[in-house]
């Protein structure tokens, strides 16, 4: 049975994720307005939503491989789109913070399948498949702004960006029903039947040293992606002293290399080796951090923000890749293991940065990123020393 139908879903997924992901920093003035919403109220939607991250990636990693994945994900969509329909027509900011935790694990257990359905089908070229979906999730990041000040033209209101949204998932999830039924129809007519489920456990896999390694390498990327994008505009802006536009385009600096990036580095597979690769691309990240925190002038910090991104932006799918090459029987705990590493990351380096600045200036307080660069590169530095040990990984897809 052809591919393309299955890929087709998780792509559009990870797109209409990617938006929803960045569519809570934009639509939150709006909303916190809206619902008389307070700044200790407001952060908390966005540490409700982490943690909800949290919860999904643990249960959707154990739990998943019980159930078939394509019609896993049509009803996980569907759930998502059954929530922002309600939360945009509640009046009390409790409700909200609560629906926002729950969309927050369903949308990691989407992850979590999504990851692992890519890696099985296209263990040819999983590195470039890989690195296709992470980069349909980085284009709807880039999306929602246009997305948001288009649907602002008809009605200020931030009901109607959600609910726009949670329509175009709903016609997402009704397709991958129709995937779900295809597939299962042709295994009958091949005379396959499915093979029963079991649930995984992150024990036994944390306790190969490459896997923990992995799961720290996702603590550092997801402290240095986010508290990057959440801090530097107020950085740039309050700290150095750029005009807010300008801020917001050296962040695009950032962002626009994440999604070259992501594009991109498995064709840097001809010349690298999975674990050589991994250090190259983490170097690139670290001195990303540095040269923003030490430049002042805007080509210091856009050609650090744009070497941040290039690094970052192809690292996290291609140590996930290489983890799933050592073992695809694992996939769910794996992508689940790096979700729970990402998320702790971004709670962490948001929460001390913040903290940080109530002390002192923003301008010190923002080398919080250095240093959670330097934390990423040591650990995946060892996570590249572990996977030479480990039996070659194919490599194919820097070819696909």
């Amino acid at each position: 049975m052809s591919r393309r139908p299955a890929t087709t879903v998780i792509f559009a997924g990870f797109f209409l994720l990617g938006m929803l992901f960045i569519l809570w920093g934009i639509l939150l003035p709006d909303i916190a307005v809206d619902l008389a919403m307070s700044e200790l109220i407001s952060g908390a939607l966005f540490t409700l939503f982490s943690l909800g991250m949290m919860i999904g990636a643990i249960v959707g990693g154990k739990y998943a491989s019980r159930f078939d994945f394509m019609q896993l994900m049509a009803v996980l969509m569907t759930i998502n789109c059954g929530l922002l329909g309600v939360l945009t027509v509640l009046t009390a900011w409790p409700g909200v913070l609560g629906l926002v935790f729950v969309i927050g694990a369903v949308s990691s257990a989407i992850f979590t399948i999504g990851h692992t359905l890519i890696a099985r089908m296209y263990q040819e070229k999983r590195f470039t498949m890989m690195g296709f979906m992470d980069f349909m999730f980085s284009l709807g990041t880039l999306t929602a702004s246009f997305y948001v000040t288009l649907v602002y033209r008809y009605a200020d209101n931030w009901r109607l960006p959600l609910q726009c949204l949670s329509a175009v998932m709903l016609l997402v999830a009704i397709y991958a029903f129709m995937v779900a039924g295809a597939q299962r129809q042709h295994r009958r007519a091949a005379g396959h039947a499915p093979e029963p489920g079991q649930s995984l456990a992150f024990k036994d896999v944390l306790r190969q040293p490459v896997f923990l390694l992995l799961a720290l390498a996702g603590f550092g990327y997801g402290a240095v992606e986010f508290g990057n994008a959440n801090w530097f505009v107020s950085y740039a802006q309050n700290g150095i002293g750029y005009s807010g536009e300008t801020a917001r385009n050296l962040l695009a600096c950032f962002t626009g290399g994440m999604v070259l990036s992501r594009l991109g580095f498995a064709l840097l597979l001809r010349w690298f080796s999975v674990h050589r690769l991994v250090v190259v691309l983490a170097s690139l990240a670290v001195s990303g951090t540095f040269i923003i925190k030490l430049s002042d002038g805007i080509w210091g910090i856009g050609g650090g923000s744009l070497l941040l991104g290039l690094g970052l932006g192809g690292l996290f799918p291609l140590m996930l890749s290489a983890a799933m090459s050592i073992s695809p029987e694992n996939g769910p705990v794996l992508s689940g293991i790096s979700i729970i590493g990402n998320a702790t990351g971004v709670q962490v380096a948001s929460f001390t940065t913040g903290w940080w600045a109530s002390f002192v200036p923003l301008t010190i307080a923002f080398w919080v990123i250095p240093m959670a660069g330097v934390w990423l590169w040591f650990s995946a530095w060892g996570y590249s020393r572990l996977l030479k040990r480990q039996p070659a990984a194919p490599v194919s897809a820097a070819h696909g």
